[in-house]
C-alpha cells in the first residue's frame, strides 16, 4: 500500500484496519490528551478502550437481531413475584449463563398461560446482553426448517450452522404433532446438540406425555434421557396469566373501565 500522509491518510488506514471508533474519536481524544498532558501510551489506551466497548455494543446489537426473541418478553416486563419461589430463586443464576457455558439444558413445564415462554425469553434476553448467541424459534418452525434441509440433503450442514447459537430456545414443543419424518429430524437435532450445545425448551406436556410428541416409546425415552442428563427443570405453576388478564378486561368493561378518555 502506498504511504499516505496527513489526516486523510490516517483516516484511510483506520478504515482499512476496521477501527471505526478510533477514527471517530481520535480528534476529540487527541485534544483532551494535549490539554491534560497525556503520554502517547495513555492516548492509545483511551482509544483502544473506546474501540473495544463500541465493538462489544455492536456485537450485542447484532446478537439481538439474530436471536429473534419476543421483544416484549423481557425480565423488566415479567412479574417475577408471580413465579413459584423455587423458580424465582433460580432465575438470577440462570441469567448469568453458566448453564450455557456447560452445554446444559433448561426445560420449562407448565399448563398454557403460566409464563413459560416469557420466562425463557427473559433469560434469553439477559444471555444476549452478556454476549451469548441465542436463537428463539417455535418448535413447529424448527421442524419445518429441518425438514426442508433434509429434503435438500443439507440437514447436517443446517444443524452445524445452528451450532453458532450456544443455546436454542424451542418454544411450545408440546403443540407439535409430528409425523415420523418430523420426529426423526427433531430427534436428530436434539441428539446432535447433546453435551455440545444447550437447548431451552418450553412444553405444556410433562415427560409422561411426551410419547404424543415422539410417538415411539424408545425414541421418547432416548430424547428425554438426553435432555435431562444435564438439565435444570423449571415448573411453572399457578393461575393462567391470560385467563386472569381476560377476566380483568371483562370486569373493567362491565364497570365502564374501558373506552373512557
Amino acid at each position: 500500500m502506498t504511504a499516505k500522509k496527513g489526516t486523510e491518510g490516517l483516516a484511510v488506514y483506520l478504515r482499512t484496519l476496521k477501527l471505526p471508533s478510533f477514527a471517530q474519536n481520535r480528534s476529540e481524544v487527541a485534544q483532551r490528551a494535549e490539554d491534560e498532558g497525556w503520554t502517547y501510551e495513555r492516548y492509545l489506551m483511551e482509544l483502544a478502550e473506546r474501540e473495544i466497548l463500541d465493538r462489544e455494543a455492536r456485537r450485542v446489537e447484532r446478537l439481538k437481531r439474530q436471536a429473534k426473541l419476543p421483544a416484549d418478553k423481557t425480565l423488566e416486563t415479567m412479574d417475577v413475584k408471580r413465579l413459584p419461589v423455587k423458580v424465582r430463586r433460580q432465575l438470577p443464576g440462570l441469567c448469568e449463563g453458566g448453564f450455557v457455558d456447560r452445554a446444559e439444558n433448561l426445560l420449562a413445564f407448565g399448563l398454557p398461560g403460566r409464563g413459560k415462554t416469557h420466562c425463557l425469553s427473559a433469560i434469553g434476553h439477559e444471555l444476549v446482553r452478556r454476549g451469548i448467541p441465542v436463537l428463539f424459534i417455535p418448535a413447529y418452525k424448527l421442524v419445518q426448517t429441518l425438514l426442508v434441509a433434509k429434503r435438500d440433503l443439507i440437514l447436517e450442514a443446517t444443524i452445524r450452522r445452528l451450532d453458532r447459537f450456544l443455546t436454542v430456545i424451542i418454544d411450545d414443543i408440546g403443540y407439535v404433532q409430528q409425523s415420523r419424518e418430523e420426529v426423526e429430524v427433531l430427534f436428530t437435532f436434539l441428539a446432535e446438540r447433546y453435551e455440545r450445545r444447550s437447548v431451552m425448551i418450553s412444553s405444556n406436556l410433562v415427560f409422561s406425555e411426551w410419547d404424543r410428541i415422539f410417538k415411539d416409546p424408545m425414541t421418547t425415552a432416548c430424547a428425554i434421557d438426553r435432555l435431562v442428563h444435564h438439565a435444570t427443570i423449571l415448573e411453572l405453576t399457578g393461575a393462567s396469566y391470560r385467563e386472569e388478564a381476560a377476566k380483568l378486561r371483562l370486569k373493567n368493561k362491565g364497570t365502564g373501565g374501558e373506552g373512557q378518555g
